[in-house]
């Protein structure tokens, strides 16, 4: 291995090490405690070491939501096809999706509440994001001629839902009660609708 493959690895290394410390203490005591003095503590490296990998803390979050994002994708897909039919794919996805936002919400916090330079629907999206946005479109293009539209409709509803149950403002008891409408709004009765003119 030459000097700068292993100066490569090891910048790795200390990348995730940084990353699954934030995430650790993220889990642990919240985002609030997140901080580059209490990663610098937690991980035994300066705080110059800390800056020379990530800009700032934010810096820090993004990287650890394009985790999430990864993970994300794998329990959608993974629920996708364990379906029998695409009622039932719509519906597993749906139901992994708020599953994931409740067991994991300061992961989920990291991807979709707090302020990152993380952009969806541009030419630039990184291909962690776009993974996650075509684990859902994957369900809803069977039923629907935009799936773009929808699949950021059928997006947004289930983070509204995440956050609204993670918050104790909807009853969780109702959850399926809830998917159940979504589905219905999403595969109507099953046939895909023609394309519309632009």
């Amino acid at each position: 291995m030459g000097v700068a493959e292993r100066k490569g690895r090891e910048r790795a290394e200390r990348e995730h090490r940084i990353v699954a410390a934030a995430r650790a203490i993220a889990e642990r005591d919240g985002w609030g405690a997140v901080t580059i003095r209490r990663l610098a503590e937690e991980i035994e490296y300066s705080q110059p070491v800390l800056y020379s990998h990530f800009e700032n803390r934010d810096a820090i979050v993004a990287a650890v939501a394009v985790e999430g994002f990864k993970d994300i994708t794998l329990a959608l897909r993974e629920a996708a096809g364990e379906a029998t039919g695409r009622r039932n794919a719509l519906k597993n996805v749906a139901m992994a999706y708020l599953a994931f936002g409740l067991s994991r919400p300061a992961l989920y916090e990291a991807m979709f509440v707090l302020p990152t330079n993380l952009q969806f629907a541009e030419a630039g999206t990184r291909p962690e994001l776009q993974a996650a946005f075509d684990a859902l479109a994957a369900v809803v293009t069977p039923f629907c001629a935009d799936v773009e539209a929808v699949t950021e409709t059928f997006w947004a509803a289930l983070h509204g839902l995440a956050e609204l149950e993670r918050s104790g403002r909807i009853r969780p008891t109702a959850r399926g009660e809830r998917i159940a409408l979504i589905v219905q709004a999403i595969a109507g009765s099953g046939t895909r609708p023609p394309a519309r003119g632009r």
